[in-house]
Formats: structure tokens, C-alpha cells, sequence
């Protein structure tokens, strides 16, 4: 499979990094549902660019331990994190297929 060019991966991996400090703080914060979302959102890449065999490159940002938040998706703002985790995702794989090979 071919990997992702350097500028892009570095785009998405910024993009990650910053939306993980943003949302830092986002399991104290239950009623934030946009916070839940980007929080989401950067974890779905995460996921996304593992599947796209880009681990390596991915190095140490590891998805988000669900036995944390099993208790909250059933609430607003878990499913917040769930929508946001399924876009940020599709999203992320959909810019490998865009790739011309």
C-alpha cells in the first residue's frame, strides 16, 4: 500500500496533535458536546491512518482507551464523540483514496 505523502501525513498529524490539546480536558467536560466531537473526531483519524498501515508513522499518538468512556456513550455527548469519530475516519481514509497511485 502506498503511504501518504509527508506534507499530507503532517497536515493530519498536526491536525491531531492540536485537536488532542484542545479537548485535553474533555472527560471533565461531559455537557461539551463540540469538544466530545474534535476529541472524536482526532481519534477516528488516529484509528483511520492505522488501518492505512501508517502506524509508524502515526508513532506514539495511540487511540483514545474506550474503558474510559464505555460509560458515556450512551449520553449526547458520547454519541457526539462517536459521530465525530466515524467522520474524522471516513474523512481521513477518503484522502487515501484521493491519492494518485
Amino acid at each position: 500500500m502506498p503511504e501518504l505523502p509527508d506534507e499530507l501525513m503532517n497536515q493530519l498529524l498536526e491536525l491531531i496533535d492540536r485537536l488532542r490539546v484542545e479537548t485535553a480536558g474533555y472527560l471533565d467536560e461531559p455537557g461539551d458536546q463540540q469538544t466530545w466531537y474534535n476529541r472524536g473526531y482526532a481519534n477516528g483519524m488516529v484509528l483511520a491512518l492505522g488501518r492505512l498501515g501508517q502506524t509508524e508513522r502515526v508513532g506514539r499518538r495511540e487511540p483514545d482507551n474506550m474503558d474510559k468512556l464505555s460509560g458515556q456513550m450512551a449520553m449526547p455527548w458520547g454519541k457526539a464523540y462517536r459521530h465525530g469519530e466515524a467522520v474524522g475516519s471516513r474523512e481521513t481514509e477518503q484522502l487515501k483514496g484521493n491519492q494518485s497511485t
